[in-house]
């Protein structure tokens, strides 16, 4: 029965991102050899995550209040809203301490490959939301691949109409990144980007 248990924790471990078999197995056995004070207080956290974290009603961020501390806080711009794929992304431009504005998760991007459709993303919200007099901004934060750019131009023609300027972020040569070791497509965005010193 015990062996089951185990295998029944490294089945789940390995569904994770970015641990397979081999990595799950190495965490369920440093869990268990560290059972009080790991896997306890670890049980407690995914107990309390799943029973009080929830999708903002307005962004669709995660947090245990809604609205989430970014929506409810008075000091953030509420003239500019980020847009963005997933939280994933929010965390990863909050990491930067940079942008002051507000956001909006779509919760995915267009594919028609995968079956991903208008109606399945929170598009009809943020054209609620740029309806708002405070909205000056939408700035789309979408990845450079082409369900990205399909994403970005589809909101862009839905925002049209909604007076807000519509930006995106640029795309280009990574800061330290050497022009030999970069592909055709960063290449040529620089080029298209590119701005007088």
């Amino acid at each position: 029965m015990a062996g089951n248990d185990i295998e029944r924790l490294i089945n789940y471990l390995s569904k994770l991102p970015g641990l397979g078999p081999r990595s799950a197995r190495r965490a369920a056995l440093y869990m268990l050899k560290r059972r009080e004070a790991l896997m306890v207080p670890l049980l407690k956290a995914l107990e309390d995550a799943a029973e009080n974290i929830k999708p903002c009603a307005t962004c669709g961020n995660l947090d245990t209040q809604d609205p989430c501390a970014i929506c409810a806080n008075p000091e953030r711009d509420a003239s500019l809203i980020c847009v963005v794929e997933e939280v994933a992304d929010l965390w990863a431009l909050e990491r930067t301490h940079s942008y002051k504005g507000r956001y909006h998760i779509l919760g995915g991007l267009l594919s028609a490959l995968d079956g991903v459709g208008p109606e399945d993303l929170s598009i009809a919200g943020l054209i609620s939301r740029a309806a708002a007099p405070e909205v000056e901004e939408i700035i789309l934060a979408m990845s450079a691949t082409v369900d990205g750019q399909t994403t970005a131009h589809f909101v862009t023609d839905r925002l049209q109409d909604q007076g807000v300027t519509i930006t995106r972020l640029a795309h280009g040569v990574p800061v330290g990144g050497e022009l030999d070791y970069l592909d055709d497509g960063t290449l040529s965005a620089a080029l298209k980007a590119r701005r007088p010193l």
